[in-house]
């Protein structure tokens, strides 16, 4: 939570820079103080401070103070470590399994549950209307667009996954109000996805962005849905951050499959009956 504050802040307004640089210095004297005080302290107004939460992707103060807390309580090992070349088979495991689990605690604590409710919402608002919904990622990140594509077409959706830029930039053309694009990206920096998010959002699709904090991508959607983690993209064959992107999707399928109700359990069963003669017995 405190490395997404570090990385938004140079996109916030000068005073919600000061409730962000107040955030950093001491978060848990934060928590703590009422919001009169936070406004003494960072000399700015009530309502700039509440902005301030809302402009890094929280409900306002409290959902924001209350995510503080999990974030900076001690006992979760919040800590990446890299692999180094000497090590053992065992010290492998160990790294590369405390990396994944140190990384879904994090997100458990700093995520955004509006961000997640909104993003559903146009998800499930697309189903309704039988609206088209996209997904983009390149490399790496267009395995995580193919399999969020396969969860999604399971539910009902009218879903489709491209990861050639060519394609994401004619398909988003073709986008229109109701539809839904959602862009995955590791580094939030690459041009093509930058260029088929503001294609789709031009056209009047809902346009959801699951990246890095701070990123260009990060602020070109309506909505992001933060995926904060210690990886360089540029140094590190992404291995945490496919996770998370992997299970920000499967919060997603999960919150939009209980949204659309009882109506997909016969789809589901029809589906999985239709499977089973592929099988061997």
């Amino acid at each position: 939570m405190l490395e997404r504050i570090k990385a938004c802040l140079p996109s916030l307004p000068p005073a919600e820079q000061r409730v962000g640089k107040l955030v950093l210095s001491d978060p848990r004297s934060f928590a703590k103080l009422p919001v009169s005080e936070l406004a003494d302290r960072a000399h700015v107004s009530k309502p700039t401070v509440v902005r301030f939460c809302r402009s890094i992707g929280y409900d306002g103060l409290s959902d924001f103070k209350l995510k503080l807390v999990g974030s900076v309580s001690e006992g979760v090992p919040f800590v990446h470590r890299s692999v180094d070349a000497d090590d053992k088979i065992n010290d492998v495991m160990v790294k590369v399994i405390d990396n994944a689990v140190a990384a879904f605690l994090k997100y458990r604590n700093d995520a955004s549950m509006p961000a997640i409710d909104r993003a559903a919402e146009a998800l499930v608002e697309a189903h309704r209307q039988g609206k088209r919904v996209e997904f983009y990622g390149v490399g790496n990140s267009g395995i995580v667009a193919q399999d969020a594509q396969h969860k999604f077409f399971r539910l009902g959706l009218n879903s489709i996954a491209y990861s050639d830029g060519h394609m994401q930039v004619m398909s988003a053309t073709l986008l229109g109000p109701g539809d839904c694009a959602v862009i995955v990206s590791n580094s939030g920096r690459t041009r093509d996805l930058m260029d088929a998010c503001d294609i789709a959002r031009r056209k009047g699709a809902s346009t959801l962005v699951i990246t890095a904090s701070g990123s260009p991508l990060a602020s070109a959607g309506h909505v992001h849905l933060a995926a904060d983690h210690p990886e360089g993209f540029d140094r590190y064959s992404p291995m945490v951050s496919r996770l998370l992107h992997l299970l920000i999707i499967d919060i997603l399928a999960t919150r939009v499959a209980l949204r659309i109700g009882a109506q997909l359990q016969p789809q589901l069963k029809e589906i999985k009956n239709n499977l089973r003669n592929k099988r061997y017995t």
